[in-house]
């Protein structure tokens, strides 16, 4: 068994289009001197956003990795690893949002938050079960669908509205009042 678990496109397509909606804006609307800046700046953070949402979990007979791939590794240095025989059994804790997370209580490890935002979670719970001998039954994810779906379209929504007021000043169907000094 070998096998690799990176974070859903879901929830990694709606972060990276919540970025874009809040960050391209704001050279458009910075003080000239500071645009060239915002620019350049833009890309750099969209470089972090998407590094940090690469986190993948590798598996295999004798446990499983949480870790980055290699080409970001170099920037993004954390990491843990359990091996199947460490894992005592799942706990279950409340979030003050009113969700579940789960933790991997570990021989002399202590625990180790249990990675929910996974495609095909389902088959890494599985993984999981058949490893350890823990029923998986009960564990969800993190947080439902439906609202990673929400907020794609909201974020959708707003890229839509900043490139339409973009491309109305652009073509002069829309006029920048006479005291802004971008």
């Amino acid at each position: 068994m070998n096998d690799r678990y990176r974070l859903s496109i879901l929830i990694r397509g709606t972060l990276i289009c919540v970025y874009l909606a809040l960050v391209l804006p704001l050279p458009l609307m910075a003080p000239h001197p500071l645009q060239l800046w915002l620019w350049l700046a833009a890309p750099l953070g969209l470089f972090f956003v998407v590094a940090l949402l690469s986190e993948e979990v590798s598996v295999d007979d004798n446990g499983f990795v949480v870790g980055y791939p290699f080409w970001c590794r170099w920037l993004l240095r954390r990491g843990w690893q359990l091996r199947w025989d460490q894992i005592c059994r799942v706990v279950p804790v409340g979030t003050s949002q009113g969700g579940t997370v789960y933790y991997l209580k570990t021989l002399g490890e202590g625990h180790r938050l249990l990675p929910q935002r996974l495609e095909r979670f389902d088959q890494f719970l599985k993984v999981v079960e058949e490893q350890t001998g823990i029923d998986t039954r009960g564990i969800g994810r993190l947080t439902p669908p439906w609202t990673y779906q929400l907020l794609a379209m909201l974020a959708i929504l707003m890229l839509i509205a900043e490139l339409s007021i973009a491309s109305a000043i652009q073509f002069n169907w829309l006029a920048i009042p006479a005291g802004y000094q971008g």
